[in-house]
């Protein structure tokens, strides 16, 4: 590593690593790690730390695994090769535990001089397998520096024994210790900031100055120091997010908004009378909180979330109704077109004549039901627009074509979005910007949100769930079929679809690609594949299932195909087919994931459930058992008993409560994806909260950020922690978290 020709004596974080490093270092840093200033550096973490005799146990160690291994030179010998031209050296490695690890170099024999037998060092690798023995192939490594006479050597070892080594997230260009080397260097010269937290806080939380946070994090002076450096970061993560949060709670508050109070004797009433079923306590409850919200001089801004058929369509339509009756519109914006067509098909059947005012059969005081997508034809198009501008449409349904310019509404009072998490922030504000006031918003999620991830993402937004399924709606039973473990048990689930389609029922089969070209195609806006490994074999495909159902496994039987690429008539007209009950058994993509109601349907088969994630496996098995028969999902796999992977598919298979399972699928995902650093595309700054763990943490920076900006709105009167917020949750993980 070099350094700069002119060392520096301070150094502050908006400094470049160029002028602390020098360019060949600083560079590596930034087109690996993505490292470019010197407070990128010291917020780069350690992600574990090492003692001799921890994290090392060569007998843990498991092929194919990136390790950094602690460990002492037992034996070193070179020998030729006899495939080819030259020697191979290799070196014995071991940590006291009893294995041992072998590290092979190639041609490199000059190594022996330095690898000297009871030599320390770091080793980083891959571990593969020889003939039953395990190996790292050229390993990196970084010795710990020996003196001249054994007893001095042995002294070193044990002062080392004894301290945290700071193991980082690192590239094979990059390895820990030469970050480590970089930290150090930067440590020397290194300008904490003024500390941004107010002392009243920073005394009642007891936290530690960011100084000393940033120094101990980096070369902790004892396991304590390391814990008081962690909480101290911990919370400024937690912090800055709630403050975020807290300031747009309170700019939603203070927003000028049109009231739309309920209107006796209106639609709504109207609505509610010729209900054919009682609202569930819980729709009911949802529905007073909302109706609430919509006589407010404020937008509202509330997340309903809910089990897979909980209702919340229908709460959503009621309350598009209330602010109908008070004069203004609802736009309902849809991820997809099947479920955009889905949605408006279902609300027409719901209101009958009180969504077609004008026609011949609707009633003279009800409202128009609007359907606008990017696959409507010139005419309808132009149709649909002037019912949207001039207000005779009272409700619009619609995909990302009502986003578009050309698009304007009358009166745009209330935005529901229905599985918010597929649309971006941009799109989101395009439909509220229609809006002549900001709108009231309604977001709606059917995929289960637990608490902590809830606070932290969704903080600004008041929530409402919906935990009751509705009277008629019949239990779903879900089963692992092991594929490779007991073939008996896949020829079994196919026996169950034809009992199911004799019966009189209808079957999906699931498969996570669509399989129509060399490309990945994956159904957009869908989950990647929760593992990839090279060596397991592509998922299994829609275009390959469907010939071999129609050919072999489910012969006889009206089976057609639906995905997401499929031109916008053609799925109209699958999806009206299987809704009539002329086709048996839908093949399709995870485009059939949220909206699709078919309560004829009984049975779904998903090909390679463990390619799916929790939430997903969730949401796909809630289009089976709407109706009065139960429903069976049945879970295909190759993944062995186990495996990560196969644990995953037990734990759908045990519960229905989709609560319990968003749980279980933070634990199994990255919880920068949760918290948006995925999305963001940026170098973030979050690095050590999490939402498992940190609960309590979470709660107290709630509180205090509430009350802070509650005497403080702008944090005009504390700059420096302003900046701090702006530097932590920059500008778009602000846009993520704005995405409810």
């Amino acid at each position: 590593m070099t350094t700069t020709d002119t060392p520096l004596t301070k150094v502050t974080t908006e400094v470049p690593l160029t002028k602390v490093l020098g360019a060949k270092t600083a560079k590596a840093l930034e087109e690996h790690l993505g490292l470019i200033t010197a407070g990128d550096l010291i917020y780069h973490f350690p992600r574990r730390y090492d003692e001799r005799g921890e994290h090392t146990d060569l007998r843990q160690l498991e092929v194919g695994e990136q390790v950094t291994v602690l460990a002492q030179v037992q034996g070193i010998g070179v020998k030729p090769m006899r495939q080819r031209k030259g020697n191979m050296l290799e070196v014995t490695i071991g940590d006291g535990s009893g294995a041992t690890l072998t590290c092979t170099f190639f041609n490199q024999a000059w190594r022996e001089r330095e690898l000297t037998r009871g030599r320390w060092g770091l080793w980083a690798g891959k571990v593969t397998d020889f003939r039953g023995k395990r190996q790292l192939n050229g390993p990196a490594y970084q010795l710990l520096k020996a003196d001249a006479t054994q007893d001095e050597a042995a002294e070193e070892i044990e002062e080392f024994a004894g301290a945290l080594i700071p193991v980082y997230p690192a590239a094979q260009a990059v390895p820990t210790w030469t970050i480590a080397k970089c930290v150090r260097t930067l440590l020397d010269v290194f300008e904490p900031p003024a500390d941004p937290m107010p002392p009243e806080v920073r005394a009642g939380r007891n936290l530690i100055g960011i100084g000393t946070a940033l120094r101990e994090i980096h070369r902790p002076s004892a396991e304590p120091a390391l814990y008081s450096a962690k909480h101290r970061l911990k919370w400024d993560e937690a912090f800055a997010v709630q403050l975020t949060l807290a300031q747009r709670r309170a700019r939603a508050a203070a927003s000028p908004g049109t009231a739309r109070p309920r209107r006796p004797g209106g639609l709504l009433d109207k609505f509610d009378a010729g209900l054919p079923y009682e609202l569930t306590e819980g729709q009911a409850t949802v529905g007073e909180e909302i109706a609430e919200d919509l006589t407010r001089a404020h937008p509202m801004h509330r997340l309903l979330q809910g089990e897979v058929g909980s209702g919340k369509t229908l709460v959503s339509v009621r309350a598009m109704l209330q602010v109908v009756d008070a004069g203004g519109q609802a736009a309902l914006l849809a991820p997809t077109e099947v479920l955009a067509t889905q949605h408006f098909r279902g609300i027409g059947a719901q209101l009958g004549a009180l969504g077609r005012a004008g026609e011949l059969d609707g009633d003279l005081s009800g409202t128009q039901l609007t359907l606008v997508t990017g696959s409507l034809g010139a005419a309808a198009r132009r149709a649909a627009l002037a019912k949207v501008a001039d207000g005779t449409a009272g409700i619009v349904v619609g995909t990302h074509a009502l986003l578009y310019e050309g698009v304007d509404f009358h009166d745009l009072g209330l935005v529901v979005v229905d599985e918010q998490h597929r649309f971006g922030v941009e799109q989101r504000d395009a439909l509220r910007a229609k809006a002549n006031r900001p709108p009231h918003v309604l977001v709606m999620t059917a995929t289960p949100i637990p608490r902590t991830v809830a606070m932290t993402v969704y903080g600004d937004l008041e929530t409402s769930i919906l935990s009751q399924l509705p009277r008629g709606r019949s239990p779903i039973a879900t089963h692992v079929v092991p594929a490779l473990e007991k073939p008996a048990y896949l020829d079994r689930a196919w026996r169950r679809v034809k009992e199911e389609v004799a019966a009189g029922h209808q079957a999906y089969v699931v498969c996570p690609r669509i399989g129509d070209g060399p490309e990945s195609s994956f159904e957009d806006g869908g989950e990647p594949p929760p593992e990839t490994e090279s060596a397991r074999r592509p998922p299994l495909a829609v275009t390959e299932v469907l010939p071999a159902l129609q050919q072999e496994y489910l012969k006889g039987l009206r089976i057609e195909m639906l995905h997401g690429k499929m031109p916008a008539d053609e799925k109209d007209a699958v999806m009206r087919r299987f809704a009539a009950g002329d086709v048996d058994v839908l093949v399709a993509t995870t485009v059939i994931e949220v909206g699709v109601d078919v309560p004829n349907s009984t049975v779904m088969i998903i090909m390679d459930a463990d390619r799916f994630g929790v939430s997903q496996l969730h949401q796909l098995r809630g289009r089976v058992g709407r109706g009065s028969a139960p429903g069976i999902c049945l879970l295909h796999t190759e993944a062995v008993e186990g495996s990560a992977a196969r644990e995953r598919l037990d734990a759908v298979a045990s519960t229905t409560d989709g609560f319990t399972l968003s749980e279980i699928d933070l634990e199994q995902r990255r919880e920068g994806d949760v918290l948006g650093a995925s999305q963001s595309g940026k170098h973030s700054h979050l690095r050590l909260l999490s939402l498992l763990r940190d609960e309590k943490l979470i709660k107290e920076a709630r509180v205090e950020a509430a009350e802070l900006v509650g005497d403080d709105p702008d944090l005009s009167r504390h700059p420096a922690l302003a900046a701090s917020v702006a530097a932590l949750v920059d500008e778009n993980r602000a846009e993520y978290l704005e995405k409810g």
